[in-house]
This record gives C-alpha cells, structure tokens and sequence, in this order.
C-alpha cells in the first residue's frame, strides 16, 4: 500500500526548473533501490509527490561473492529490504543483472589502477557506467521519464545556457555529488535527487513515517564489494593480483625493505611499510616500472601542483581559459583554493594556493565554485606526474 503521508520537495531544486517532469508529476520514474534507508525515502518522496514509481535493484556480483555481508550491494538481504519496501508502497520492483558489466566497468578498473601505482575510485566509474548508465537504458525500456537515486545532491537548470547544474546536497556531512562530477548532461538531465534538500535524519523520519523496514538501517561507508575495507585481501582473493616481490627504497635509491607489489600501496601510507627509520616514513611514490615503493617524511607529501586529465565540464561545453575554484581531492578533502587551467585533449592544469598532504594519483579532483561554493564545475583524475 502505498504512503500516503504528504512528504512534498522542492522540485525546483531536485529538477531541471524547465523539466517537462515538473508539469506532469503521474510521470513515471525508475527509482535505484540499493535496499537502504536513503533509496527507500527517495521512493516514498516520489510516490507522494504523485510521482508513477518502478523500483529497480541492479545486481552486480556473481553469485559467488566473496563478500556475503547484509549491507553490500551483493547481499541478499539488501534485495529482500528492497523489494520489501516496492511492497510496502505498492510499487513494482525488478531486480536486474549487471554483474558482468560491474566486473568489466568497476572491478577490473579498481585492480589494474591499483597495479599501475594508481589510487582508484570506483565509486565515480559505477556512477557514470551503472547507476547512471545503464540505470538509464532500463529505464526508457520501462517506460520511464528519468531516473532517481538516493544521492545527497541537487539539480538546477541554467536558464541561460540551458545546461542542467549539479550542486552540493544541503547536508554537507553527507553531500555526494563528489562521486557525480563525471556525469554528462543527458545523465543529468534525466535524473532526480529527491533528497538533495534533506538531512540523514530528514531521510530517516520519511522511512518511519512509512513505517519502511530499512528506516533504522545501519548505512555502510566501506567500498561495497570490499570486506572489511582491505582492499590487498580482497585483491588476493579474488586473484586480481598476484605477488611480484619489489624494493622499498627512500628518495636516493637506497634499499630499505622488500614489498609484495606496488598495488597494496598508496600514495600516503604509513603503516604495514615493515621498514625502521629514525624517522617515521610515507609511501610518496609508487613506480610499477621498477616495481619500487618509495618512501620519505611526511613533508614530502605535500605538493601544490598536479595535472588532472578526462576532465568532465558540467556549466559549460567550453570551460574559461582560467578560473578560481575549491578543489577537492579526495572525497573526505575539505578542498582547497585552486586556480584551474583547462588544456587540451581533456586536460587541466591544477594549482593548489596552498600545498595539500597525499596527492593520489588516480583520485578524483572534483573543483566547485559558485556564489556558495555549491557549484560542481567539473572534474578529473589525477595523474602521475
């Protein structure tokens, strides 16, 4: 049965101001059901806003996974909390099978950035390719006008350009258009971010009120398909790395220990070196060439120019020759200003104002601007220099 407590959003700010979705609300749309509290809210918010909702559950690991934990992606139990709450609003639910495009999309991205040296987030790729991706296409053949997901972000249209916006959702704490930079404009114009306007907690008295099995549901912070967070055991595991003995050397060469493979390493990293020093020391280069980790104090770390390359624009088709932003990068980075030089071939020249600790090559720089801040002006990913 359906909700019917009256939970009405601001759909200026979760749509395109100009969407046609905004004159018709028995439009249909194709809600992401992940089997957590924040899909299930998106669901009810939706339906009460008279919205025609379908809940789809994309299942993307093999039915072996290594990982058989209630909260992940791959859990049975998050396809029964799902397809509970479909239920419980008397929607229809599909689950849909993806497991061989995650793997090719989002599990061997994550192994080969790792065995290059390189610090993935695979996060961003699932995004672009899956959830916003191939959500998509499932949608059209269900008749649907766009898609909604839980994501903590909002949705403007520039009445200028035309161009649909991506903005921070209102709970920074929980904000995650981060892992939406890389979203093309008929991605964004075709979805909906019904929470956008919320807080967690907001989202929460939604599911009680609806009396929804996952409003108490403990959210999970860890990559999905990695338990535990250890992503060396689950890259052994799931025999996506094999050990490759190498040098740990400092900054002039000199040997100090031996390491397993330059993939259980990052950019950072201090701990698990297995070397003694006076002085503590960090991971401050990776060289999968020579199969060497490089370690040096923790100063070393700090840079305050990189290259950012397959930089996505969000405001404009053309970005300015130059321009000011905050630059975040990586997700829990509270960004820094930065001025941005767009190159050629998808390029741009980053420059921090102020030197920033542990630049990772193969993290996302996500730049914001805007009157607020809440800007997403586009992004990249960071590259060895």
């Amino acid at each position: 049965m359906a909700c019917m407590v009256d939970f009405r959003f601001n759909v200026s700010h979760t749509l395109c101001h100009d969407s046609p979705v905004t004159q018709s609300r028995n439009q249909r749309v194709l809600v992401g059901m992940s089997g957590g509290v924040d899909s299930s809210a998106t669901a009810a918010l939706l339906q009460a806003e008279g919205f025609d909702v379908v809940g789809v559950t994309l299942k993307l690991w093999p039915q072996d996974c290594v990982n058989r934990a209630e909260d992940k992606c791959c859990g049975p139990q998050a396809v029964m909390d799902a397809r509970s709450v479909c239920s419980q609003l008397g929607v229809p639910y599909y689950l849909v099978d993806e497991s061989g495009l995650f793997q090719k999309k989002v599990i061997e991205y994550f192994a080969a950035e790792y065995r290059v040296g390189r610090t993935p987030n695979p996060c961003v790729m699932c995004n672009q390719h899956l959830k916003f991706g191939v959500l998509i296409d499932r949608a059209r053949q269900l008749g649907c006008d766009f898609i909604a997901t839980g994501h903590f972000a909002r949705l403007q249209q520039d009445p200028k350009s035309g161009r649909t916006l991506l903005l921070r959702g209102r709970d920074l704490r929980k904000d995650q258009s981060y892992f939406l930079f890389s979203l093309r404009q008929d991605q964004l114009a075709h979805s909906m971010f019904p929470l956008g306007e919320r807080t967690k907690a907001d989202t929460r008295e939604v599911a009680r009120t609806c009396s929804l099995r996952t409003a108490d549901k403990e959210e999970s912070m860890e990559i999905c398909f990695v338990p535990d967070n250890d992503y060396g055991k689950f890259l052994r595991e799931a025999k996506l790395a094999e050990r490759h003995p190498g040098d740990i050397v400092d900054e002039t060469g000199k040997k100090l220990g031996e390491h397993e493979g330059v993939e259980f390493y990052t950019v950072g990293q201090r701990r698990g070196l297995g070397v003694t020093a006076r002085d503590p020391l960090y991971v401050v280069e990776l060289d999968p060439v020579s199969n060497r980790v490089v370690v040096g104090p923790e100063s070393r770390l700090n840079r305050d120019r990189f290259t950012a390359t397959t930089c996505n624009w969000i405001p404009w088709e053309v970005p300015p020759a130059s321009f000011e932003c905050r630059a975040k990068i990586r997700y829990n980075h509270p960004g820094a200003t930065a001025t941005v030089t767009p190159g050629p071939n998808g390029t741009a020249s980053v420059h921090l104002h102020e030197p920033a600790r542990a630049i990772a090559p193969g993290q996302a720089c996500v730049f914001y601007g805007g009157d607020d801040g809440d800007l997403v002006l586009g992004g990249g990913w960071i590259a060895r220099d």
